[in-house]
C-alpha cells in the first residue's frame, strides 16, 4: 500500500518534530535504484540546515536552506524509520540514511521491486515538475470538486485514485470513501447525480480527516513505525467476507493486478456483485450476480459437505 493523505501528513509532523530547524549532516543511499537526479548531486544537501517539510500529492518533500529540496515517493513498501543518529542500514532492505545530530531517519523498502525514488531539485520551479497536478480535495469546494471528477468519464475508483485528478487518495481510503458515500465503486464519474457528487464529496471531507486524527492518536507523539493500509476500525477495506458494519452484508472484493476493491453490495450496488475480469471469465454464467444467489450457493456447498459427512 502506497502510503497515503492520512498517513502522510502524520509523516511530516512527525518529521518536522525531530528535523525541523536542524542541519542534515549526510546522507548514505544503498539503494542503487533509489537516486533518480544528478543536478543538483545528492552530496548538495549535507551541511544544509532543514526548513520544513510537505506534501506533494503522496510524495514526501524535505525543503532545505538555498532552495534545495529532497523529493521521496515511497511508492508501496517504502516506509521511514526513526533510529539514533548513526544508525546502520539494512542490507536487505535499507535503501537510504539521513544523518541528524538528533538521531537518524532511514528509508526502507521491503520485496524485491524495488520502486521507491529520491529526486534532489533546486528552486520551487524545479520542485512543481513532480507535481502530478491532482486537486487537493480537503481545500476543494462542491463545485471544484465536481468539475475535476468529471473531466474525463473513468470509474470512480479509478478516478479517485488518479493522481492527476485528485491529490493524495490512493487504494485503501478510496474505499472508505465509497463506502461512506454509498456508491458502487465502477459507477462511472459523468453518470453521477448532483447529489450524489454532493455525497461523495461530503465522504471525502469526512473520512480522510477522520483518518488522519486516528492514525495521529495511534502514533501517541512516537514516530509511525507501522504504517499500512489495513486497519481494523476500516468499514470495507481489507474486510473481505466480514459484516458491514452499516447491514452486517459481507463485504466484497475485485480483484485486479496488485490491488484489490473491496465494497458492500447491498450499501454500495443495490445487492448487485461486481465480477472482476479474471473470475467472471473463469465462472462465466456462473458467477453470481446478487448477494441472495451468493448466499444460497454456499448453503447447497454446506449442505452438500453436511451430507457427505
Amino acid at each position: 500500500m502506497v502510503p497515503e493523505l492520512p498517513d502522510i501528513p502524520v509523516y511530516l509532523e512527525s518529521l518536522q518534530t525531530r528535523c525541523a530547524a536542524r542541519v542534515l549532516e549526510g546522507v548514505r543511499i544503498s539503494g542503487p535504484a533509489l537516486l533518480r537526479s544528478v543536478d543538483p548531486p545528492v552530496s548538495a544537501v549535507s551541511g544544509k540546515r532543514v526548513v520544513g517539510f510537505r506534501r506533494i500529492g503522496k510524495r514526501v518533500v524535505f525543503e532545505l536552506e538555498d532552495q534545495l529540496f529532497v523529493v521521496i515517493h515511497l511508492m508501496v513498501a517504502g516506509r521511514f524509520r526513526w533510529r539514533a543518529r548513526g544508525a546502520t542500514l539494512s542490507r536487505k532492505i535499507g535503501l537510504a540514511a539521513f544523518d541528524f545530530e538528533s538521531g537518524t531517519l532511514l528509508l526502507t523498502e521491503a520485496g524485491h521491486k524495488k520502486r521507491a525514488s529520491l529526486h534532489v531539485v533546486r528552486g520551487e520551479t524545479a520542485l512543481a515538475e513532480h507535481d502530478p497536478g491532482g486537486l487537493e480535495v480537503l481545500e476543494s469546494s462542491e463545485e471544484s470538486f465536481a468539475e475535476r471528477l468529471c473531466v474525463e468519464n473513468h470509474t470512480l475508483k479509478r478516478a479517485l485514485t488518479d493522481p492527476h485528478l485528485f491529490s493524495g487518495i490512493g487504494n485503501a481510503y478510496s474505499d472508505e470513501i465509497l463506502h461512506r458515500a454509498g456508491l458502487s465503486p465502477i459507477k462511472l464519474t459523468r453518470r453521477l447525480t448532483p447529489p450524489e457528487i454532493g455525497r461523495l464529496h461530503r465522504a471525502v471531507l469526512e473520512v480522510l480527516p477522520e483518518w488522519t486524527e486516528r492514525l495521529r492518536a495511534k502514533t501517541g507523539g512516537k514516530f509511525p513505525e507501522k504504517v499500512t493500509a489495513f486497519h481494523p476500525e476500516m468499514a470495507v477495506h481489507g474486510k473481505y467476507r466480514e459484516p458491514c458494519p452499516v447491514c452486517a452484508s459481507p463485504v466484497q472484493r475485485i480483484v485486479y493486478a496488485d490491488n484489490e476493491t473491496n465494497y458492500c453490495a447491498r450499501c454500495q450496488t443495490g445487492g448487485r456483485l461486481l465480477a472482476d475480469r479474471a473470475m467472471s471469465q473463469l465462472l462465466k454464467k456462473d458467477w453470481p450476480r446478487s448477494l441472495e444467489e451468493l448466499e444460497a450457493r454456499r448453503q447447497r456447498g454446506r449442505d452438500g459437505s453436511s451430507a457427505g459427512d
